[in-house]
């Protein structure tokens, strides 16, 4: 492959970007071609955003050259970037929640009559493209009430709205079901059928091995290896990303599995919410991983949110075979439950706040003095140990949060509620937008947690997580259960079946 051949659309070679004394992409080349699929593939803080946002002109490159379309390319800002054909959908969510749909799919493109937005055309142009792409969403609904799935899907729409040559989609699925995500699969295989390149952001590997026709490996910013995709293994692929081989991905049970007849830690009883669940039921033991899988609309996160306080419902909840009332998050803290949310961002995180107060602020009771005022000693060590403890990559407990990657994140969203000393963890979609490496240390957390006696339900979409981790299953269909089952009675067909109504 040369820079000459006439469906190279993209070409970069020896791309470096420093900030300071900071080297965050060392050494890139990368040869992008019309009608394919090119996926980029590293660990997070590799180099990938850094790369992403070079390419949709946030950044400039330190050194190095670029072509696009056989001329130099040189964004000076985002919208040069798109007026000169690229098209980028962010995995961080870039939408207005005060905003319809339609307005934010349009946003700065709106149509317009006499200086007036016409809202009419705009509705118009909007559900146009919403039917185009099969999108399951009505457009004059308003962002904010819209789940974390539909968003996205909302934000990618945004990014499709205008023609482009090249279009980079940065983790799409890392918030979709299975459903949504054929859907934009769909939409993958019409824009390589027209002759657009397409540059795939993923840490999912066999959606990866599905989609990808080239592969290019990045390891700490500098470029490592393109690879046909049908010329290469997953096992390749994770040893060239993280340099090194993983023979499982999911870390084994330590100890014997909890005796099906102890009594449970957490007991739930026809628990029910108009419209969203309905009569859920089940125990959790001392050291389980219950799994709770079900499509996108099942009701699994709304379930979690009410346990934890943060939702309405009737029915019954136990812990330690007393019924309790938890009105609040702050009860569900008291009583010893911990809740990692789906959005980290926007939930669990203040990304602009250091690691420290991260980790401390829902422990701010165990970190204080008899007067009420905060032992910042205190603080500074629990927060090193959890840090220590997890193996969270930072220079300093006083770095800030939001410089640090996703995988680094979400440890620290860990972190802070096992400084609540749970008895139940719950957690919600735990290794969401964390590469391969970031998720087998959070597995082997998750392990190690259950093995010290903690009761943990683990709320995820990917079907292979949840059969990798669990000790039993709850699959949700349209808000009600549809089965319960041990993880040896299970496979991804009958999870599936049930998941889908079919019982």
């Amino acid at each position: 492959m040369t820079d000459l051949d006439s469906d190279v659309v993209l070409s970069l070679r020896g791309v470096r970007k420093t900030f300071g004394p900071v080297v965050a992409l060392k050494h890139m080349d990368l040869t992008v071609r019309r009608g394919r699929v090119h996926t980029l593939l590293g660990e997070n803080g590799a180099g990938k955003s850094t790369l992403m946002k070079i390419l949709a002109g946030v950044y400039t490159p330190t050194e190095g050259k670029m072509v696009l379309g056989g001329a130099p390319y040189a964004p000076v800002d985002p919208r040069d970037a798109s007026d000169r054909g690229l098209a980028i959908v962010f995995q961080e969510l870039s939408l207005c929640n005060n905003l319809t749909v339609a307005e934010n799919i349009l946003a700065t493109r709106e149509p317009s009559r006499a200086g007036f937005i016409n809202d009419r055309r705009l509705v118009e142009q909007a559900e146009a493209l919403v039917r185009e792409l099969g999108l399951p969403i009505k457009v004059r609904m308003r962002v904010g009430a819209l789940s974390i799935a539909q968003r996205q899907l909302v934000e990618i729409a945004k990014g499709l709205s205008h023609d482009a040559d090249i279009v980079i989609l940065d983790e799409p699925t890392s918030s979709l079901s299975d459903s949504e995500a054929e859907i934009l699969f769909r939409i993958i295989e019409r824009l390589k059928a027209a002759g657009k390149a397409i540059i795939y952001i993923s840490h999912r590997m066999e959606e990866i091995m599905r989609l990808s026709d080239d592969i290019t490996v990045i390891r700490d910013g500098e470029y490592v290896k393109t690879l046909d995709r049908n010329e290469t293994t997953i096992e390749e692929l994770i040893a060239l990303m993280v340099g090194r081989r993983m023979d499982e991905l999911y870390p084994a049970r330590i100890g014997a599995p909890p005796d099906p007849a102890s009594a449970p830690v957490l007991s739930v009883s026809s628990l029910t919410r108009a419209g969203e669940f309905e009569d859920i039921s089940f125990d959790l033991r001392r050291g389980e991983i219950l799994g709770f899988f079900g499509l996108i609309g099942s009701g699994r996160s709304e379930v979690m949110n009410a346990i934890f306080g943060m939702r309405r419902a009737t029915g019954t909840v136990q812990l330690d075979g007393k019924p309790v009332s938890i009105r609040s998050a702050s009860q569900a803290i008291a009583h010893g439950i911990g809740f990692v949310t789906e959005n980290r961002k926007e939930e669990g995180l203040v990304l602009s706040h250091a690691v420290r107060p991260n980790i401390s602020m829902a422990a701010l009771a165990s970190v204080s003095g008899r007067a009420g005022f905060l032992d910042t000693g205190r603080e500074r060590r629990e927060a090193q140990a959890e840090v220590k403890r997890l193996a969270i990559r930072t220079n300093s407990i006083e770095t800030i949060t939001g410089t640090l990657s996703g995988g680094n994140q979400q440890k620290i969203v860990l972190a802070k509620w096992l400084a609540t000393k749970p008895r139940v963890l719950i957690l919600d979609e735990p290794t969401r937008g964390v590469d391969v490496g970031a998720k087998f240390e959070i597995y082997r957390i998750i392990r190690q947690l259950a093995a010290e006696g903690t009761a943990i339900i683990m709320v995820s979409s990917e079907l292979p997580e949840v059969l990798g981790l669990s000790d039993r299953v709850v699959i949700l269909s349209e808000g009600r259960i549809g089965k319960i089952a041990p993880r040896s009675d299970l496979t991804p067909e009958r999870v599936m079946r049930f998941a889908t109504g079919h019982f």
